[in-house]
């Protein structure tokens, strides 16, 4: 397999087309062809003002796409992965009844009761067999939707994207959902070398059984295309022929996978006029748009994007991926681009990119602001515009400008981009809303700017965030400032900290000038790193958004006394979570006090439910180090007589390979562990099977030791 040469820009503009595709058909999921041109007309851009509905919001097809393909490099980065570790993935990232998935139910939601079968110890693919779960059930039109990104880590080899989408997509379907994935995903890999639609199907169906119901109808869509000029007359051929009316169960693969395939054929090869058929024509309005969107993305690049009308700028690259990571909710679309296409070149024996020095903001894609937008407060008169910048950097190719005009000296300027959820999605309708903050107080925030050399004036900038105080009051915190001169490179440098119990949910750059000017400055990167420096207590307000920082994979965890938490989990393990895979070498420490529990205890480098260190008071009065890679490994264990109701201080540091763990002061271990799947990843409190009190957790960031 060989790495194209735009391979980074092309997979950001499949993440790109996908989320557009989603956000477009979100609003209206699930409506008929005759309600939407009855109450929308053709769909030819966002409605969802119309409908009294968020544009960006917490969607499966989005979550489920990008969280699934991680099974990559959880699992060694090998492009034999198989589908029992994929599975295994769905058990790490899935939060039952929470995150991802819709769950609808055994034998009602296709994905839910796959789940259920892995969870119950049934591997893929017989997890999503016809056999095991029934044909109507096994043949719904979920595994098509989680497909794009097995097409894009294989670029010119539809082959090994058709083999790792079958091996995806049987951890929960069959049959003919399998052929629909497969095609897809055929179809992307192939996209990046092939511009030729029908060369696109003609292979990618080579790929699935000649007598399947799939390979039938794209034989009658493509002969349909020659004889019918008019989309809306196929459209209801393909109704009358292959619709809903014709398939059992609640959203069937066959009629929309047909949808997608007539988009493509009457779409003449434009974004726009595709995602106009898919949408306009109905039934799962958001899934099939996603597929055509990545599809065409991948395709014709951002210029076949950009060629009608403005998709970006409303969404400004923002991107929700709701699992059991939380640190990895808060995204966008550059940032998953670079994961995706780091994945294929991995796979391809190819080194990653890591744009300026690793940044988590450095714009390095045409046209990408990755979440920042512009603070409009009412009445002011300042203006400020951005836009994705050639030049000014230290480093790369791109900045991010900010274009201010500002009336009077006592004006500012604010764009900011989110680190957790934003008060205005606290409510989001749908999906669930799992995440935790992607920035944390001690950790230190790197922010490279110029300022433009056509300035007439000296222009002075800081950094700020935004973040809830204890009674979830919104306030704002600010980093000094620094003065530039006209062409004029500084760093901004500022350990971030907040009052006791806030939690920071955006960072961004303000700008102030001595009198009335205008002119501009360009951010080149924005970053932070290191473990935070902070101490978890409950706070005295009546907030709750310092505890939906938290992930909880528990059956309750509400305080009812002053202290911090009080998970209770009624069977099996369950967990809270905070932090991001960014953390690598630091401590945790918390008082544990078990009301009742088989074990009770913390972890570190937190990736899921089942990928952590976990330093464990076990029912037996042992204190246990283990790591958890989907099975448990003991790393060791000591005698430690503990009571019900006793409060214990239980300390876990990471710190490189190093590994060592107190009880109330006193070192129990002190190991070293040569597996490297744990390199990074938040904290968290592990419950099992009982209840627990927890009345304050510390995490302080250490040096990497070996040895």
């Amino acid at each position: 397999m060989t790495i194209p040469h735009d391979y980074i820009e092309r997979v950001y503009a499949g993440v790109l087309g996908k989320m557009i595709g989603v956000y477009l058909g979100r609003p209206f999921e699930g409506w008929t062809y005759e309600r939407i041109q009855q109450e929308l007309g053709e769909i030819q851009g966002y409605v969802h003002e119309r409908l009294n509905k968020p544009l960006v919001v917490t969607d499966d097809d989005l979550s489920g796409t990008f969280t699934f393909l991680r099974a990559l490099p959880d699992h060694g980065m090998r492009g034999d992965l198989s589908a029992a570790q994929i599975g295994e993935t769905w058990l790490n990232y899935l939060i039952e009844k929470r995150t991802t998935l819709w769950w609808g139910g055994l034998g009602n939601s296709t994905e839910h009761t796959a789940y259920l079968r892995l969870k119950a110890g049934i591997p893929a693919p017989a997890s999503g067999s016809a056999a095991m779960n029934g044909k109507v059930v096994a043949e719904q039109v979920g595994a098509q939707i989680f497909i794009d990104g097995w097409g894009m880590v294989a670029p010119g080899d539809p082959e090994l994207a058709a083999s790792l989408a079958q091996r995806a997509a049987s951890v929960s379907h069959d049959g003919e959902a399998i052929y629909a994935a497969q095609v897809i995903a055929a179809m992307e890999a192939l996209a990046f070398v092939e511009p030729d639609l029908g060369r696109l199907l003609e292979v990618a169906v080579q790929f699935i059984p000649r007598d399947s119901v799939i390979y039938s109808l794209i034989a009658d869509l493509r002969q349909w295309r020659v004889e019918e000029k008019d989309w809306r007359i196929a459209r209801s051929m393909l109704a009358q022929q292959y619709g809903y009316e014709s398939y059992l169960g609640n959203c069937h693969v066959v009629p929309n996978h047909g949808l997608i395939i007539l988009s493509l054929l009457y779409g003449d090869d434009d974004f726009q006029k595709s995602l106009t058929i898919v949408n306009t024509c109905g039934w799962d309005t958001d899934c099939n748009s996603g597929n055509v969107g990545c599809l065409l993305g991948v395709k014709n690049g951002l210029l076949g994007i950009e060629a009608g009308r403005d998709w970006r700028s409303p969404i400004a690259d923002r991107l929700f991926l709701i699992s059991a990571d939380g640190g990895g909710a808060i995204t966008d679309a550059v940032r998953e681009a670079y994961n995706v296409a780091n994945f294929g070149r991995s796979l391809a024996g190819e080194s990653r990119l890591l744009p300026k020095q690793g940044a988590r903001f450095h714009f390095e894609v045409p046209g990408s602001v990755q979440g920042f937008r512009v603070e409009v407060e009412p009445g002011d008169m300042a203006r400020l515009r951005l836009e994705n910048s050639i030049g000014h950097r230290r480093s790369g190719m791109r900045s991010l400008a900010f274009h201010y005009e500002l009336p009077a000296p006592e004006c500012a300027v604010r764009a900011a981009t989110p680190t957790f959820i934003l008060p205005e999605e606290r409510t989001m309708p749908g999906y669930e809303f799992l995440a935790s903050p992607t920035l944390y107080p001690g950790q230190l925030v790197l922010a490279s700017v110029q300022a433009f050399d056509g300035n007439a004036l000296p222009i002075a900038c800081c950094l700020f965030a935004r973040y809830y105080d204890v009674h979830d009051h919104l306030d704002i915190e600010r980093s000094p400032q620094v003065v530039l001169a006209p062409g004029e490179i500084g760093m901004l440098e500022w350990e971030l900290s907040l009052p006791p119990g806030a939690t920071a949910y955006a960072i961004g750059l303000e700008l102030s000038i001595s009198q009335p000017a205008q002119g501009a400055l360009f951010l080149d990167s924005l970053s932070w790193s290191g473990a935070p420096q902070v101490t978890f207590t409950r706070p005295a307000g009546n907030g709750v958004m310092w505890r939906r920082a938290w992930v909880d994979a528990v059956d309750s965890f509400r305080p009812i006394g002053p202290e911090i938490f009080r998970p209770v989990q009624n069977h099996g393990r369950g967990l809270l979570m905070t932090g991001t895979r960014d953390w690598q070498d630091y401590s945790v420490s918390a008082s544990i006090t078990p009301h009742l529990a088989v074990a009770a205890g913390i972890a570190a480098r937190m990736q899921g439910l089942r990928r952590y260190y976990g330093l464990l008071l076990s029912k037996a009065r042992t204190l246990r180090l283990v790591r958890v890679c989907g099975e448990e490994t003991l790393l060791g264990e000591m005698p430690l007589p503990w009571d019900y109701f006793q409060t214990l201080s239980l300390s876990l540091q990471v710190s490189g390979q190093r590994i060592r763990a107190w009880a109330d002061g006193h070192l129990f271990f002190d190991v070293e562990d040569n597996d490297e799947s744990l390199e990074g990843g938040g904290i968290g409190l592990v419950i099992e099977e009982g209840c627990l009190v927890c009345d304050w957790v510390e995490v302080e960031g250490c040096q990497p030791q070996e040895g």
